[in-house]
Order: C-alpha cells, then structure tokens, then sequence
C-alpha cells in the first residue's frame, strides 16, 4: 500500500494568514493607525458610503483610503476629488483580500500621520469573510434592494462583522425588505454586531456612524 501525506492547502493557506494578520494589527496599533474593513455586494453603495464617512469626520481625523477591485480606478477618483489620500489595489482577478496585500496597500498608502485608513474591499460577500486582512474591525454594508434574507445565505460574513450598516433605508418603502427580520438573524448570528440603519444618498444615519468611528478610533489610540 502507497503512502503519502495529505496536506489541506486551504486549512494552512488560512493560518499562515492568520499570523500575518495579527502582525498586522500589532503594527497598527503601535503606529496608532485605525484601520476599517469594509465590505459588501456590488452596488451596495459602498463608495458613496466611504464618501460620506469622509464628508463627515475629516475636520476631526486625518483619512485615508484604499480601493480594491479586481479592475479600474473608478472608485479611487472619486474618493481622490475630496482630498483625501488614496490607493487603488488592483487583485489580479482574485476576490478578496488578505492580510499580506492589505499590508503592501498600507505601505503603498503612507499611514505617517493618518489616524483612520478605510479598506473598501472587493465586492462579494463570500471570498472576504474568509480572509483576516488586519483590519481593526470589520464592517459591511446590506442594501435594501438585496433583500432580508441575505444573512440566511451568506452567514459568515455577518458572524464576522462588528457593525452593520443596512443601506438605502430612504428606499425600504420600495422593496419588500424586513428591516426586524434582519436585526433578529443578524443577532443570532452575531449577538454583538452593532446596526445601523443609514441612507448614503440623503445621509440619515451618518452621524450615528461616524460616533462610532470616532470611538473606536479614539479607543485604539488608547491601548
């Protein structure tokens, strides 16, 4: 009888991340650098988001951004029209990103002086959760035109998470979206996840959003 060694690849692939990613994280804390992770489906409105975090607390704290996509710069020019220092990552195809490319957008960025660094990771809500990029926490975006079911299907990412935000709210009326049935499988998923109902486009919610960050940026700073 043959033998042979059994290596599960995507077993080790995940803890060889995990360590990167704690590097990660130690160095952010020790440069006082908060960094958000935030993810979503395509056309979650997630830049118009990032957008209004921006329009929201850049009188208080230095920003920075970075985009991931798999192609374009789209996203990147409109967060460059505000100011704010920007990097566009560029995946090679792949669908998420991990604690080693989030590290080399950290150094292609620049974190000297920057007090909260915005990582708009790709879009899809699988491949992401599955990767630790660093981040000092996780966040993501659910649109009312995805439905009230998505975290049914997609369990990982909102077990993962430290805050939800549920976005186009100015739209529920629209859609057969419903927002209890959300906050309740979402908790059960999740009992600490933090929820907030906001809308980019008219920016309801924005204000509650951005408290947050200034205290978890604040908190950071701290330890």
């Amino acid at each position: 009888m043959e033998t042979f060694k059994i290596l599960e690849i995507k077993e080790s692939v995940f803890e060889d991340n995990n360590r990167e990613a704690d590097g990660l994280r130690n160095e952010l804390k020790k440069n006082k650098t908060f960094l958000l992770n935030l993810m979503s489906s395509p056309g979650s409105g997630k830049t118009t988001t990032v957008l209004r975090t921006i329009e929201a607390l850049k009188s208080d704290m230095v920003i920075g951004v970075m985009e991931a996509d798999i192609d374009s710069d789209v996203d990147a020019h409109d967060v460059a029209k505000t100011g704010t220092k920007v990097i566009q990552l560029h995946t090679g195809g792949m669908c998420h990103l991990d604690a080693d490319m989030t590290k080399q957008g950290l150094l292609g960025l620049g974190t000297e002086g920057i007090d909260f660094v915005i990582l708009e990771n790709v879009g899809n809500l699988v491949c992401p959760a599955e990767f630790d990029t660093g981040a000092s926490k996780n966040a993501m975006i659910l649109s009312i035109p995805e439905g009230d079911d998505k975290p049914l299907k997609y369990p990982l990412m909102f077990s993962i998470v430290d805050v939800l935000l549920i976005n186009k709210i100015d739209a529920i009326d629209y859609f057969d979206f419903d927002l209890e049935a959300v906050k309740t499988r979402a908790k059960k998923l999740n009992p600490n996840i933090k929820i907030i109902p906001i809308s980019a486009r008219t920016g309801e919610g924005i204000d509650e959003w951005a408290d947050w960050i200034r205290t978890e940026v604040k908190n950071w700073k701290e330890q």
